[in-house]
């Protein structure tokens, strides 16, 4: 008896350590380094709301056909070039599986019916997660807003932006999220993913600045959005609670 004490002992506390893990990283453990994250918007505002409508179609379709991949989705809120844009991602993947998507014949076939009418693809990329710069896994606490930080550096200065942002990856408090591009676009380029639960939480974090001052001679073009999750096109995600 008193081995099997000890041993709800130690079990409880692992469950007490996992729980304190998954509240930190969204409650999802990654099985790889990779995100797919695309872009989208209608072909004119007329189109708005089909696509929306068809969007949400083909996402039942992953639904009934079990895909397992994570799907978010954002409209962009802020943004000068982007706004009301819709950004749709994956993560936590190997490559293994980002080359066996569920049924891709099907897949595409129903997004011919339901999306392909109403819709410009802005782009599509491959991304690897940087746990050495980040503070989280490499999978999005579903939070209702996120901060989205686009970073295309001058060439060959990849490799010394890193070291910068690795030096100051203790220093982070919240969850922050450093992907570099792999195949999809110009190189070197990095997008930082912040999710926050609410606008407040985005503009407190100005207050900590994101990139070292040293880094900044380095970066050729940098953006800053705001994007608001959309609870009703999401697979295998649960929102967080709104605040």
């Amino acid at each position: 008896m008193r081995h099997r004490s000890t041993m709800l002992t130690v079990v409880g506390i692992l469950a007490a350590v996992s729980g304190a893990v998954s509240q930190t990283t969204g409650g999802v453990q990654p099985h790889g380094p990779y995100a797919r994250i695309a872009i989208m918007r209608a072909l004119n505002e007329s189109h708005s709301v089909d696509l929306e409508a068809g969007y949400v179609r083909h996402l039942e379709w992953h639904r009934q056909a079990k895909d397992p991949f994570n799907w978010y989705s954002y409209s962009v809120w802020a943004s000068t070039e982007r706004q009301r844009w819709i950004i749709y991602a994956t993560f936590g993947h190997t490559a293994g599986e980002l080359s066996n998507p569920v049924s891709p014949a099907e897949d595409e076939r129903d997004s011919a019916i339901n999306v392909l009418p109403h819709v410009q693809f802005m782009g599509n990329a491959v991304y690897e997660f940087l746990p050495a710069l980040s503070r989280g896994n490499g999978v999005p606490t579903p939070a209702a807003r996120a901060e989205l930080t686009t970073v295309e550096l001058n060439y060959a200065a990849g490799e010394a932006f890193e070291s910068a942002l690795a030096a100051e990856q203790a220093q982070l408090q919240n969850e922050t999220l450093w992907y570099r591009l792999a195949v999809g676009g110009s190189v070197p380029r990095y997008v930082c993913l912040r999710p926050r639960a609410n606008l407040a939480g985005i503009l407190e974090d100005r207050e900590q600045p994101l990139l070292p001052e040293k880094v900044k001679s380095s970066i050729a073009k940098m953006t800053v959005e705001t994007l608001n999750l959309r609870p009703n096109m999401l697979v295998n995600v649960t929102p967080e609670p709104t605040r």
